[in-house]
Order: C-alpha cells, then structure tokens, then sequence
C-alpha cells in the first residue's frame, strides 16, 4: 500500500498508522486470497464431481456427497465476498488512507454466525465422509490426487473445506493486531473492540457447534465443559457453579451419545434389514415390529428435545441457567412411547438370539454390524436396551444438577417433578415388563418342546393372549416293567392357559430341551379330581413297585407328615403326596401325579384352579359356534324296544339325521328323522315338530329343493318324497305326486350322499356285494318329477310306486373291491372313503388313485395308524391341500396325495364319529364332546362338551337355500369363512322328572 503512495505523505504518519496501514492491507490481500481459495472448492471439487464423465460418484448418491461435504458453503461463501467487496469500497472511498474497517468486520461478524458454526460444525461429519469414498471408491481416490495438483499448491481437498475454520480462528487475531496499533481517540478503536469480541465469541459458538454436530462421536465428542470455556470465565464463578454447569453439558453431551445410538438404530440395523433378503420379506415387517418397536418414536422425542438443548446451550454458553423445564416437557411426552417401548426388551431380546440361531445370514449380518465402526464393539442387543438405563442416568444426572442449584433456583422446584415422572414411568412399565418376560419364557419352552418326528401339534404359544401359568417337576409311578429308578419317572410339566403338558428334561451340550412325554391336554378336557388324599411312602426297591399309603399316625405328627400335607417330613423324600387329575377324550382317564412335597402339593393345586377357571371364562367369551336349539323336548331317550311313547305324549326314540330347507312359499324348515319316523318343523320353534313319515330305522334324509324332492333311507330302503306331499304350500299344488318313489329294490343300502359334478345333479348309493362295495349313480329328471300322478292301488297317505323309479334315470354303475364308508364329491371327481384310504375317481372313465400312498416310506411313521384307523371325511385346507380326516387324526396332503413337508400329522383329542367342515373349521363329533379346529392348521379352538353326542348333518345334502362352500384361495379360508348354519347335532340332557334316558336335544352350530 505505501509503495502506491508519494514517500512525503507515508513518512508523514505516525509510525502505528503505517503498522496499522500494513496489517489492513494484509487483512484485504488475505481476503481476497481466501475468496480465491472458496472459488477453487467450486472450480476444482464441486463442478469436476458434477460434470466428470463418466461420472466419479454415482449419481444417485452424488448430490448426498456434495451436501455431506460442503455443508451450506455457498451461503459461507456468499457471505465473505461481500465482506471483501465491502472492504474494497471502503479502500475507494478513503484512499490513500483507510480510516475505519472495525465497523465492516462488526457487521460481517453479525453475518457470520448465521453460516460459520454451521459450516465448521459439519467439518467433522465431511471429513469422515471423504476417507470413507476415498476407501472404498477408487476413481474418487485418484480424483482426489488429481485435484490437488490442479489446485497448484499441492493442496487435498481436506485443506480446502477447513480453510473457513482456520480462517475464522485469524479474524480475532488480525483484529486485535490492528487495534493495537489503532491510536486513542479514533472512532474506529471501539468497532474494533466489538468486532474482535464478537469474532471469538463466533469462533466459540463454532467450536460448541462442533461439539453438538459430532453427537458424542471422535475426539471432539470427548470435549468437556472446561475445554470450550476460558479460564478468566471459570475463575470468576464458584466451584459448585462450576461443578453444576459441568454435569449440565454432560447431560447434553451424553443425551447426543444417546440419540446418535437411537439414530444408529436405525442406519447400521433397520436400513440394511430392510433392503436386503436377510429376513424373508414375508417374516421381515412382523420381525421388525418385534425387535425395535417404536424405537423410531422414542428417537423422535429425544431428538427434539436435544434440539431445544442445543438451542439452549448455543444461546447460554458458557453458563447455562436451566435445562429443567425443557427435559420436564420432554418427559411428559414420551411417556406412552416408552410404556410401549420398555416392556417390548425381553421380546425383542428373544426374537434376536432366536434369529441368530436359526438364521446363519443374520448372524453374520449382526456380527458385522459389530464390527462397524458406528457400533463401537457394541452388539445389536446393546443398542436395543439403550432406552433402559438411560431412564436410570437422568435420575443420577438430574439429582446432581439439584443438588449443586444455589438457593431459590428454579430448579428445586421443576426438578423434583421431573424425578417423579420418570420414577412414575419406571413403575408404569413394570407390569408389561414382568408380562413380556413371561411371555419370552413362553417362547422358550415352545422353542425347546420336542414332539415325535412328523408329529404336528399346535398350541399357538405365539399367540398373545398365551401365558405359562405354572411350571414343575412331578412324578408319577410306573405300572409295571422293570425299571432301574425303582417304579417312579420324573416329569417336568408346564401348565399353560391352554394345556398341560408333560415332558421330559433332557440336556445336552448345555442346552435344556423337553420332550414330549403325552399328548398335550387341552384344559377344556382337564378336571381335578382330587388333591387331600395322604401321603404314600415312596419306596425304590426293586420288588416293592407299590407305594405304601401311610394313614396319618402319632408318629408321623410328631414328623410333621398330616393328610393335608401341610408340613414336611424331616427325614428324606420318602413321601410323596398324589394329586389325581381326570381327562376327557381318547387317551384320558385317571392321571395320578405325587409332588416331593405338600407345599408343591398346594401350589399345583392352586395353580390348576386358577388355570382351569380362566379357561372356562376365556373359552366362553371366544367360543366360535354357539348351540341354536332346533328341538328341545319332543325325542326322549329310548328306554325299551317297544316304547314309541312315553306318559307325556313324547316321542321316545333315537334321533338319527336331520336337514333343513326351505318351502316354495319361504317358509325355513328342518327335518329331523329317528328310529320311528320323520319329523319337520320350522327352524326357529322347536316345540312345533309334526311326524309326516311313519319309516322305522331312518338312518339318512337329504334335500333336493331344485327338484322338489325328499330323500330318506330307512331299513337299507332308499325312497323319494315330493316336499310338496309332506309340507303342502299354501294354496296346495294341485300336480303333487302322493305316492314315494322306491329308489332301489332290494333293502340292502347301506349309505347313499348327493351333490354335484360336472353341472350335474347326483345320488349314488352303496350296497355290499361279499367284500365289494357297488355304487349306482342315479340322476333325477325334472320332466318326469313334474309329470302328473298315475293311478295308485296303494292305501294310506303315501303309497309306492315301481322298484326302479321314474323320477330317475341311472347315470353310472361301478365297484370297489373293498368295504367303502361314504363319498365326497370334490370339484371333478369322487373321494370314496374306504378301507384302503381315499379312492380319488374320476366317474367318466372310473380311473382312480389311493391316497395317501401306504408304502411312501415318509408315511413310515404312521403306517400302523393308516392301517387301523377309520377315514371319515377329505377337505380342502388350501388353495393347494388337503386335510385327509381319519377318527383318530388328520393328515395333510398336497393335490397328488403326497404329505406336506412339516406338521403333516395332527391329532384329535376324542374318537371322532363323524366330521362335518364349516370353514374356516372342521368340527369332529366324539360321543363326549364336539370338537373345533383350524381346518388349515389343526389348531384346537373350542370344546363343547356333551352327552351321547352325534352329528345329523355335515352340511351335505342340505337344500338350496344352504350356499355352496367357495373353494380357499392362496392365502387359504377367509378369517370369517361362512356365516350360515352348516352342521347339525344332538346330545342327550338330564332332565328331573323325565325318561330316565334323558332328553334329547336337537340344534344347529351357529358362527358367532
């Protein structure tokens, strides 16, 4: 500047207006220099990244890159070349001599602070994010050491980003410099005093922004109170000052660490599961739901609240006066996220080591999330509990600040209430904590439960409503055989809300698992029979297999032995004290348990009360069928051969089948047949029942209502009834036929069934012939139903016609060389329930198939049981299988016969009778109980209980008002399958003052 100058006027100055002169001058070379500097990061980094073809970052992630790095440099930039443009105006206006500059580095200040904290407080974050590029991009590594050569000062792309922090830290300095020289009286003294206090009170907002953007992460995350505060400010407050504004930015220091692990959630765990196959996508929206909850709604309020800290922090700094009402307000929103949060750990806990047991992939995936720098050697279960024991640290942190507030701070009163909140909240989640921990323990014993090989049993331990209620060792005596452990097996029984189930303990490797000793039993089926009996002496010799009942004695009070079981003996585990259970159903019976001790005695007791009267109420209030009672009091039970009638003018005879329908006029009836006779009535009065056939031994009745035809089967004799002769319209059809038509000759029928194939309407029935079965397929003609009534020489109200009927015509005749039991018509062809299995014919050429294969060596298992139990009814599970019903246990087939891959077998808690399909259910009948299932997974569902129960109608051969079942789609039966009534039972009731035999009642299952 002074060479521009005439030497007389330089050496005119006083010697500190010539220093002052050169620094300014400096100050605007300098300037100009870090402008250019700014205009290379465009020309060099930003535009080559933009423009380079091919292009050096992928475009999709190249405009991320750029705003990772650079921040808001163009604003930063902006905002120094009008500084420098205001300098050189100044410089024109008071050439030779510049006489004020503090003014303009006062309002550039001003300026500033809208963009340098936030630019430098990026640095960290680019920084990183440069080297992780340079690491794994190589065309960015070599774009880079090209760059620096372009830039022609050697210089990487790291020098050019932090040139606006370094040049921020030189404007206190320069300032400062030419104050010094700046002579007293100058006006411009005091803007430079301002200018270079607001420059280090920027420089120190920017060090802080540092701190808050780097959230607890690399060296400057490690700052402490102390390292950002001068040491004349420390010293001019107290210790306790000092101390409390030290645990205030710890507070907020570690709430950033907190909520960058929330955000490290989210990046390093959720992210990745969710663009990748390491979950199944079907399992990976349930998976995510399990592990991380609402995390992301816990993350959200923290992050709002640190952002109100910051705001707080950036504001206040150095000393803080308060953080209480902010974290106050913050706990009174997040309360229902983390009553929702807190209580999900043990679930999320147990779905992760599950997965990682099951799932090599996501093993793999969360030991290298381990590995990843943003984890810190932490696991993902690590990050999952973060929110728990941060509950624990506000409490610690809270009551320092309290402690360390001066007098009559505002702090002792807020910060009590916040205390309070968080304890609060500690207590709110402690039920659903202890209820989830039940629950995963649940899960456990589901995952360590082993059943026989292929054998399905599904007790929905997944579901939530599920509870282990009771868990214990109990014994029970062997019967016979030799045995090394002297008569006695030790079982280990868990006590569901459901069932209880016996297994044994068996540990290998470290690793307990529990093998199913017995069928479950459903506690629907479960009863206490008795819990008071006295203790027995166990013995352990080898010729004493009995317990010794010891009745209670002198001696055994003064040992503390009593029938009640109160106190223990002294002496070792000689006694054993019974518990007598019953179960209903197939396998059931007595069951007689003995507990080591009366107090185990007591618990079991208490704990089977309490089980079985929560079943009662749930299995009430989740029924899926209700009874709707179609016949109440007209049939009592038989008590003799010649009883027709008893002295009330009751019907005294065995119900055997029934079907509704409904009459040309509307009218909704049921017919009920028995061993006398048929009865119809309407479906919604029980007690308006009339006789309209006097038949013996009814055994089956189907509708045609399309044809206007009745067909019943009484003492192996098929016969045809016109509904019109035994309900008459109103006003009567005058082209009725009175006479029934005798579909079959011979009396030798032995069933007969209706339904549809191929668009035709069909009756087939069976008659044996030695060990043959001969079916005839009969098709009802409409033309000769609707003809008018020939001449009849018969007597009474129906009389019969010829041996072959008219209103038929044979469709097809056929045989199978084995004993059949009844037939389903499937969607083209024939499923004939044999002997053999299931005869899958086709009725036009009358090819067939056994399913399933006996000699399939995967059917091994269960070739016995194939063998010896009675099939009884084939339904589509599916839209692709088939559940194969035999009376002991159901198997699942795919459409060519063959069992599925798992779960193919599940078992049936009674000897089924009869089985009728209500989707989504399949309802099984044994004589003590009906019996409701999942027909898709077998789950047990409901159980009602009953006497001398039988199925009337299985929804086939029902009148047209019944609608057809809709075949399943791909994701199986509808939740609600159908809603019309589809099955039709009786069981017998006690009534006082009635036939000894009981009542019996009539009703239809109704979905609820």
């Amino acid at each position: 500047w002074a060479s521009a100058l005439d030497p007389q006027t330089v050496s005119s100055l006083p010697e500190a207006e010539i220093r002052r002169q050169t620094i300014i001058a400096k100050v605007i070379t300098e300037e100009q220099q870090y402008v250019q500097d700014l205009d290379l990061i465009e020309t060099v980094f930003i535009r080559e990244l933009r423009l380079s073809q091919p292009p050096i970052i992928r475009l999709d992630q190249l405009e991320d890159f750029i705003k990772d790095v650079f921040g808001n440099f163009f604003e930063l930039r902006q905002r120094n070349r009008e500084l420098l443009n205001v300098i050189l105006v100044r410089q024109r206006e008071q050439v030779p001599i510049i006489q004020r500059i503090g003014d303009i580095f006062l309002g550039a200040a001003a300026e500033f602070r809208m963009v340098y904290p936030t630019y430098i407080g990026n640095l960290p974050f680019a920084e990183i994010r440069i080297k992780e590029e340079a690491e794994t991009n190589v065309n960015f590594k070599r774009f880079l050491e090209q760059s620096s050569r372009q830039a022609g000062r050697a210089l990487d792309m790291k020098y050019f980003i932090c040139r606006p922090s370094e040049r921020l830290r030189e404007y206190p300095v320069l300032l400062e410099a030419i104050f010094k020289e700046t002579a007293k009286g100058n006006p411009d003294a005091d803007f430079l005093v301002e200018a270079e206090r607001a420059m280090r009170k920027l420089n120190n907002l920017a060090q802080l922004q540092t701190f808050q953007s780097c959230m607890g992460r690399g060296p400057t995350g490690n700052w402490e109170w102390h390292d950002l505060v001068p040491k004349e400010a420390r010293m001019n407050i107290s210790k306790q000052e000092a101390f409390r504004q030290g645990v205030l930015w710890d507070f907020i220091k570690t709430e950033m660490i907190y909520v960058k692990d929330l955000e490290t959630i989210e990046t390093l765990f959720v992210q990745p599961l969710r663009k990748s196959d390491i979950i199944p996508q079907n399992r990976l929206p349930t998976f995510l739901q399990d592990v991380f909850c609402n995390f992301a709604e816990v993350y959200g309020h923290h992050r709002r609240m640190l952002y109100r800290l910051h705001e707080i922090q950036r504001d206040e700094h150095p000393f803080i006066r308060s953080i209480s009402a902010t974290v106050f307000d913050a706990t009174l929103n997040w309360r229902d996220a983390y009553l929702e949060y807190i209580p999900n750990y043990p679930i999320a806990a147990f779905r992760i080591e599950d997965e990682r047991e099951k799932n090599p992939s996501f093993k793999a995936f969360t030991d290298d999330c381990y590995r990843h720098p943003e984890a810190r050697k932490f696991d993902i279960l690590f990050f999952i509990n973060r929110p728990i024991p941060r509950l624990l640290r506000y409490e610690i942190l809270l009551k320092s600040i309290w402690e360390a507030s001066p007098p009559n701070h505002e702090d002792e009163q807020v910060i009590p209430q916040v205390l309070k909140v968080i304890k609060d909240l500690g207590r709110a989640t402690e039920p659903g904590v202890l209820s989830a921990t039940r629950k995963v323990e649940l899960w456990r014993y589901k995952a360590t439960l082993r059943f026989e090989p292929g054998e399905h049993f599904d007790m929905d331990l997944f579901d939530d409503t599920r509870t282990l209620i009771h868990t214990g060792k109990l014994l029970r005596q062997l019967e016979s055989g030799f045995n090394l452990t002297g008569g006695w097996t030790e079982l280990f029984v868990l006590l569901f809300d459901k069932y209880l189930v016996m297994t044994k303990a068996r540990e290998k490797d470290g690793v307990t698992t529990y093998h199913v000793n017995r069928h479950p039993i459903p506690l629907d089926l479960l009863s206490l029979l008795s819990s008071t009996d006295p203790p027995s002496r166990r013995t352990t010799n080898f010729f004493r297999r009995r317990t010794k009942t010891i009745l209670p004695t002198v001696a055994d009070h003064l040992t503390g032995v009593t029938s009640k079981g109160v106190n223990e003996p002294v002496d070792d585990n000689r006694y054993v004290f019974p518990l007598q259970l019953h179960q209903n159903g197939r396998t059931g019976g007595v069951l007689t348990f003995f507990t080591e001790s009366a107090h185990a005695r007591i618990e079991w007791e208490l704990k089977l009360e309490e089980a079985l009267g929560v079943r009662s109420v749930v299995q009430e209030v989740n029924k899926v069928f209700d009874l709707e009672i179609l016949s109440v009091d007209i049939f009592l039970g038989r008590s003799t051969a010649s009883d027709a009638w008893d002295k009330e003018g009751m019907f005294t005879a065995t119900v055997t089948c029934s079907v509704p329908f409904t009459t040309s006029d509307g009218r909704k009836l049921v017919a009920i047949g028995c061993t006398e006779g048929v009865w119809i009535g309407p479906r919604n009065n029980s007690k308006s029942m009339r006789q309209v056939l006097h038949l013996n031994l009814v055994t089956q009745c189907a509708m045609l209502e399309d044809f206007g035809l009745f067909l019943v089967l009484a003492e192996g004799t098929l016969f045809a009834y016109q509904i019109e002769a035994l309900v008459p319209t109103s006003p009567p059809s005058r082209d009725v036929a009175r006479n029934a038509q005798k579909v079959n000759g011979n009396k030798d029928i032995e069933f007969f069934t209706t339904g549809m194939l191929g668009g035709r309407t069909l009756i087939i029935y069976m008659k044996r012939k030695g060990t043959d079965s001969v079916f005839r397929v009969l098709e009802p003609v409409i033309e000769r139903i609707n003809e008018k009534e020939k001449a009849s020489g018969g007597f009474g109200r129906f009389t019969f016609g010829n041996s072959r009927s008219e209103w038929f015509r044979i469709y097809r005749d056929f045989f199978l060389p084995s004993e059949a039991f009844d037939i389903y018509f499937l969607k083209a062809k024939l499923a004939i329930l044999c002997t053999t299995g299931f005869e899958i014919m086709d009725l036009m050429d009358f090819k067939s198939v056994t399913i399933p294969q006996r000699d399939d060596r995967r059917l091994a298992p269960w070739k016995d049981r194939l063998q010896s139990c009675k099939p009884l009814g084939m339904f589509r599970s599916s839209e692709d299988e088939f559940l194969l019903c035999y009376n002991e246990f159901g198997m699942y087939v795919d459409r060519h016969g063959d069992p599925r891959s798992q779960n193919v077998v599940v078992g049936w808690e009674g000897t089924a009778q009869r089985v009728a399909c209500h989707p989504p259910y399949i309802v099984l009948f044994d004589p003590r109980f009906i019996e409701i299932r999942l027909i898709q997974t077998g789950r047990l569902v409901q159980i009602i209980p009953g006497d001398d129960v039988r199925c009337l109608w299985d929804g086939r051969g029902g009148g047209g008002s019944v609608p057809m079942i809709p075949p399943p789609g791909p994701d199986g039966w509808e939740k609600g399958g159908t809603q019309h009534a589809r099955i039709h039972a009786m069981m017998r009731a006690e009534e006082p003052g009635r036939n000894m035999h009981g009542v019996q009642h009539v009703f239809e299952l109704s979905s609820i």
